[in-house]
């Protein structure tokens, strides 16, 4: 089973990075506020699924998720938009 690091962006513009191994069951629990969904989500109201990545091990997700979590929010951003570029420089 594939597991996946996935980026929500908020209304109120914040993002969230976590990782699952069942994205489209992970995005409802955000969603309908449930009490498997973080405190986050709950939080910051209404989102939009913005990125992804997918790995073949747990291990491989938490490290990704870790190392994500480390970055500014200007590194994140260009991830988002997909501008390698950038990404490069920062």
């Amino acid at each position: 089973m594939p597991y996946v690091i996935y980026i929500l962006r908020f209304s109120n513009n914040n993002i969230y990075i976590g990782q699952t191994n069942n994205l489209q069951q992970r995005l409802t629990d955000h969603k309908n506020k449930a009490t498997r969904a973080s405190k986050f989500s709950k939080e910051n109201g209404e989102f939009k699924l913005v990125y992804s990545e997918n790995y073949t091990t747990l291990l491989e997700s938490m490290k990704r998720e870790k190392q994500l979590k480390g970055w500014t929010r200007a590194k994140k951003e260009a991830l988002i938009k997909k501008d390698l570029e950038k990404l490069k420089k920062l």
